[in-house]
């Protein structure tokens, strides 16, 4: 595969929603006949890193952002909120809202999902930000 074809890829894996890349690991577990997990992406890293992955362990680069439960009086508060950074349809982030504890952002840098947490603390949701 050329390097064009492969940030093509890159771009177009990019711009999917957090709905639609859930689905495609669904897709892609059931086609290849194995399980993701995060335990299989460290296990990969020290091989790779040699003696700088102890250092990057402990400097976490990607974090997810995790919407949890959503009080009655404020859905309508995080469904906007939701829509607003995921791009969703009105109907999928309603699902995404009553189904917390549910990830909103994954594979963010520290400043982008701290930005993201304060956007639903503008609004009184919680959220919590973990490194990945």
């Amino acid at each position: 595969m050329s390097k064009h074809t492969l940030d093509q890829l890159v771009d177009e894996l990019s711009a999917l929603t957090v709905l639609e890349m859930a689905e495609l690991k669904t897709k892609l577990e059931d086609k290849w006949g194995v399980k993701a997990s995060a335990g299989v992406a460290m296990m990969a890293g020290p091989a790779a890193g040699g003696a700088a992955a102890p250092a990057a362990e402990a400097e976490a680069q990607e974090f997810i952002v995790t919407l949890e439960p959503v009080d009655a009086d404020k859905k309508v508060a995080a469904i906007k909120v939701v829509r607003e950074i995921t791009g969703l349809g009105l109907k999928e982030a309603k699902e995404l809202v009553e189904a917390a504890p549910k990830a909103v952002k994954e594979q963010l840098n520290k400043a982008d999902a701290q930005a993201l947490a304060k956007k639903f603390e503008d609004v009184q949701i919680k959220v919590t930000v973990k490194a990945m």
